[in-house]
């Protein structure tokens, strides 16, 4: 998707996206030597460059694109990038700027990798460098900056938002909402949420219950993996708006195995779920 989008070009907007791909104009060397479509004088003066850049960046470097796609936009870099994206969630001991992070998960599609503060949570910083593309739910406003703020580091990544793609098709309501909406069922992990987390986390804390830890790692990584499904599904929603979606849209992603499970007891135990 990403070569046949223009709206990246400054002064080039949707619907003059649109007139293009009416007008059969479908990539990059189309547009280059078209009339047309009639251009702004600002995107005319800016196309030759932001083409050659894009052809330079299509090969490593997403961020040139979300730099000047809009939030809502982002999800054109998906298809490109998706062998060097991560899906990313934490869970926190609160919402205060002083919060800790407890827990991470990170799912590359293949891979599932957890991170518990107290055990390997500092590996998180090295291992999150192998990708370039980081893919949240209202990771801008929270799980970026917690993440950049608790280790002191710059994540310099591409990111796709998918709280501002999703709204953008009128999918909102948290991330369990969303997922709702798309027809995921968490099964045992039902009406579990953000603030039962942090009850987990305190009863493995202060209790060293384990069954309260595995049932924390268990919610954050499916956070995680739900991610990817929420992301081709938004994905394929989109292209509905563009000519491309018939030789396109994505299949729905293959469940991984997850390595760890919800303990019921332990939620009941806890007031969970209710």
């Amino acid at each position: 998707m990403l070569q046949h989008t223009f709206c990246h070009i400054s002064g080039l907007g949707a619907k003059t996206e649109k007139k293009l791909w009416e007008a059969g104009i479908h990539n990059w060397g189309q547009i280059s030597c078209s009339t047309a479509v009639r251009l702004s004088p600002t995107s005319r003066a800016d196309l030759a460059q932001t083409l050659e850049e894009s052809l330079t960046a299509l090969e490593n470097n997403p961020k040139y694109f979300t730099k000047k796609l809009a939030s809502t936009e982002s999800w054109r870099i998906f298809n490109q990038f998706r062998d060097q994206s991560a899906y990313i969630d934490i869970e926190t001991t609160g919402l205060s700027d002083d919060a800790e992070i407890t827990t991470i998960a990170v799912y590359d599609g293949k891979k599932i990798m957890h991170y518990i503060q107290g055990h390997n949570l500092d590996d998180f910083v090295r291992d999150i460098r192998r990708y370039k593309v980081l893919i949240s739910y209202s990771g801008t406003g929270f799980d970026l900056p917690v993440i950049e703020r608790y280790f002191k580091i710059k994540l310099d990544h591409a990111h796709i938002d998918l709280r501002y793609v999703l709204a953008s098709l009128g999918i909102r309501g948290g991330l369990k909402g969303c997922e709702k909406q798309i027809g995921i069922d968490r099964g045992d992990l039902d009406g579990i949420n953000g603030c039962f987390a942090i009850t987990l986390w305190r009863a493995y804390q202060l209790q060293g219950d384990q069954a309260a830890l595995q049932t924390l790692v268990a919610y954050n990584i499916e956070d995680s993996v739900n991610l990817e499904r929420l992301m081709v599904e938004a994905y394929n929603r989109k292209l509905l708006a563009t000519p491309f979606a018939a030789e396109m849209s994505l299949p729905s992603p293959k469940l991984p195995v997850l390595p760890f499970q919800a303990d019921r007891d332990c939620i009941r135990r806890l007031g969970g779920g209710q």
